[in-house]
């Protein structure tokens, strides 16, 4: 199966309206970010326990680990989870940037360090959440 036809029956997984909003992100995101490279996690281990949500990755970008080791990951990040969808923007160095730009402009969502978690679209600034994932993808690692 491909990347984009696992993404694709995740989203048709979700319940509505998680999967409309999943399918609206998604396309949102690949129109700002068309050539990306597309990732697909499906939250299990090498073991296939489950260890976190399935997520879909757009970008990469390169982790470097303090012992020297380097890992290639997704810049952005969305994720289906109980309560609605997380949008996971990766390689800030700085942690209180997304909260301090973005915190009181998006709507009702909680911001962290690289994660912007909200119950539905309809609870957030769309236009907002757009500016943060672009600010994402512009990081250099």
């Amino acid at each position: 199966m491909t990347i984009q036809d696992q993404i694709k029956e995740y989203i048709n997984s979700q319940p509505e309206p998680k999967r409309s909003d999943m399918m609206v992100l998604h396309h949102n995101i690949l129109e700002l970010l068309p050539n990306c490279k597309l990732w697909f996690l499906d939250g299990k281990d090498s073991e296939g326990k489950i260890v976190s949500n399935p997520n879909i990755g757009y970008g990469a970008y390169t982790i470097s680990y303090t012992d020297g080791t380097t890992k290639e990951f997704y810049r952005i990040g969305i994720s289906a989870n109980t309560t609605g969808i997380s949008v996971y923007i990766m390689g800030i160095d700085d942690k209180t940037y997304l909260a301090q730009a973005f915190g009181e402009k998006i709507g009702k969502a909680k911001v962290t360090g690289y994660c912007i978690k909200f119950k539905a679209l309809k609870d957030i600034h769309i236009e907002v959440l757009k500016t943060a994932i672009q600010y994402g993808f512009a990081q250099d690692s």
